[in-house]
């Protein structure tokens, strides 16, 4: 398939840190998708329905290998790097790559949250990030309540900007966001 995106090319080596490799998404991810929709939360912030069949399921993760095509960024799978096991979701939005800006996002399925997983991807992500020409800044939008998403992020070196009140819609309940962001090392 020949892509008509404008982003720069997939990487050829997968990026990778501490226990996580990230990697294209595949059909077979459909356990992983599943999971996901079963959380309560992330169902609200995308494209995945709440509790999602099979079939549900494996569209979701077909919109995510289209993302890259489609030019609205690098979706990625996290998978162990053991055993190439899926056991989440992350992304780098490059809408505002003119600008020099990305955001970020990463999900993990609940059975397997707590091992540092989500904290391997980011870092991961972020390190893939500034080899993409023209990308100075990747920001991340966490709601308050969520403790475990900043810990992820504080520990992938992100920095605290601010609080963005009623900043988007989640749930369709319109939610205060933090805002962090990691801005590229200077050489």
């Amino acid at each position: 398939m020949v892509s008509t995106s404008p982003l720069p090319p997939w990487p050829s080596t997968p990026p990778a840190h501490g226990g996580v490799v990230l990697r294209r998404p595949r059909e077979d991810d459909i356990a992983m998708a599943r999971e996901l929709a079963t959380d309560a939360y992330v169902p609200t912030i995308g494209t995945l329905p709440r509790h999602a069949n099979d079939e549900e399921a494996l569209a979701w993760i077909r919109r995510q290998m289209g993302r890259y095509h489609e030019g609205a960024g690098f979706s990625f799978v996290i998978a162990e790097a053991s055993n190439d096991t899926a056991v989440g979701q992350c992304g780098l939005w490059l809408r505002e790559l003119e600008a020099g800006r990305a955001s970020a996002g990463y999900s993990i399925a609940p059975s397997v949250r707590g091992r540092g997983f989500a904290a391997d991807a980011l870092t991961a992500l972020t390190a893939f990030g500034w080899t993409v020409p023209g990308l100075f800044r990747m920001e991340l939008y966490i709601e308050p309540w969520n403790t475990g998403s900043i810990r992820t992020a504080e520990r992938a070196g992100y920095a605290r900007e601010g609080l963005l009140r009623s900043h988007q819609i989640i749930g369709e309940v319109r939610r205060d966001m933090l805002l962090y962001a990691a801005i590229r090392p200077t050489q």
